[in-house]
């Protein structure tokens, strides 16, 4: 059995690789071709949690919140060579233990297929989802058009 990874999870932009993010972002279901500018000007408007395995940046999540009263987590992800061996869960916990980030009345978040791991930390359907609107611009990433799927979460 190998062994269980190192984690370090760090909130310091300065440390953030923005190939990875980026890299990631771009490929992904929720945000597929952001551009790189986007996803700078997203992390530099919220609360990032990068994961560090030997230095390494191999997972990230941002927050968007106002510190008082609401916070929407987004955008978390994990390399997938190391999905599987809890960094997702060290980045949650992280996040869900961040000194600025406590007695908030709403946590909102959006996942296809991690309703699992989101529950391990509170999260659960929406209490009353028919109070809630969107509006859903799929066309806004310049390669959007070109995929399929769930996009914009």
């Amino acid at each position: 059995m190998p062994e269980p990874l190192s984690i370090e999870i760090s909130t310091d932009p300065s440390r953030f690789d923005l190939d990875v993010i980026h890299g990631y972002l771009s490929r992904s279901y929720w945000s597929p071709g952001i551009p790189r500018r986007t996803v700078e000007r997203a992390i530099a408007g919220s609360m990032g949690f990068a994961a560090f395995v030997g230095g390494r940046q191999i997972g990230f999540a941002r927050v968007i919140t106002d510190r008082a009263t609401f916070a929407y987590v987004a955008d978390v992800f994990v390399l997938e060579e190391f999905q599987g061996g809890g960094v997702a869960s060290k980045i949650m916990e992280a996040i869900r233990t961040h000194p600025d980030l406590q007695r908030l009345r709403r946590w909102l978040l959006l996942t296809k297929d991690a309703h699992g791991l989101y529950e391990k930390f509170g999260f659960g359907p929406l209490a009353n989802p028919d109070r809630h609107m969107e509006i859903l611009d799929r066309t806004v990433y310049p390669d959007t058009s070109a995929r399929s799927g769930d996009g914009g979460e």
